[in-house]
């Protein structure tokens, strides 16, 4: 398998890390605007190879996408980062742009690609990536959710005082602080229900930090993280690659799913050697409807900023 990540920033390397580090790819090529920037950023991680035990070949170059034919997967990880205060809708003038033109790249030298879409705003990105290419719906996915649920569980695993291989649950919505949906009713510790060890309070406690858990980085930080991000994408990249029908909330565009259409939101899908296998459509309670239709309005109105 070969994977190109476009964005040699701290989000597009630690993805070539973790991709590279588990061992799945035979290649991995990162891409970046900045003279020099991605063949030192490949430098640097292939000389801990030996270190870390892993035979991936990664590459780096400056803006020839011609290095990147063939690659099964695609990361676009493009685009300013979210500074302290800054929405990831604040980004989309600038991002728009940039996505639009490496998608088309993207598809020029490898017609048969898998498109990952991490920046941000994250679900009208990867809109755009549809109606920019064309591509088939299963080929293209927004990556949130999969984040925004790895720090769901964070929260419930802290609030629990449990192992976080004790917890399970599922964000969707849209990939913003207003619009995700921390499916706080469904979300279990060893499949017993968190509500049975954690008061009603508690519980909207995690669900407000888990909706600002990119902010809450970023204003520690001054930029947008990275750990979680990389590792998010390197476990849906291993997903398409082992064929492993893994279940992920990611960003797909919905065709009457949910009932809602033409929009790019984070909802359950199964991920394998064709992208996205199926969407998984589960029970919503009414207030989670609820939620979802206005996360969706609000995802819509950003798209209109196209």
């Amino acid at each position: 398998m070969k994977v190109t990540v476009v964005g040699a920033g701290a989000v597009g390397a630690s993805c070539a890390e973790y991709i590279a580090i588990k061992d799945f790819a035979s290649e991995v090529v990162l891409i970046d605007i900045k003279e020099g920037f991605a063949e030192g950023k490949a430098m640097d991680l292939m000389q801990t190879a030996s270190l870390n035990s892993f035979d991936t070949k990664i590459t780096g170059t400056t803006n020839d996408y011609s290095k990147t034919a063939n690659s099964d997967v695609a990361v676009i990880t493009s685009g300013i980062p979210r500074k302290p205060g800054m929405t990831r809708e604040e980004l989309i003038s600038t991002n728009a742009g940039i996505v639009k033109s490496v998608a088309e790249n993207l598809i020029k030298h490898s017609p048969n690609v898998i498109i990952i879409v991490v920046s941000n705003p994250m679900d009208t990105m990867t809109y755009l990536t549809h109606k920019a290419t064309g591509l088939p719906k299963n080929r293209i996915i927004g990556m949130g959710g999969a984040l925004d649920s790895a720090r769901f569980k964070y929260r419930l695993a802290e609030a629990l005082d449990a192992p976080i291989s004790d917890v399970d649950g599922m964000v969707i919505g849209g990939h913003s602080d207003t619009g995700m949906i921390p499916l706080t009713r469904l979300a279990t510790r060893n499949s017993v229900l968190v509500s049975e060890f954690i008061s009603k309070e508690r519980m909207e406690q995690v669900k407000q930090e888990t909706k600002v858990g990119g902010a809450t980085l970023t204003k520690l930080l001054g930029t947008s993280a990275w750990y979680a991000p990389g590792a998010a994408v390197s476990a849906m990249v291993q997903a398409i690659a082992l064929d492993s029908k893994k279940m992920f909330p990611c960003s797909c565009l919905l065709e009457g799913e949910y009932g809602l259409n033409d929009i790019c939101i984070g909802v359950p899908a199964l991920i394998g050697a064709n992208g996205i296998e199926s969407i998984v459509e589960i029970e919503l309670s009414d207030a989670e409807k609820s939620e979802l239709t206005s996360s969706a309005e609000s995802v819509s109105k950003t798209n209109g900023l196209l």
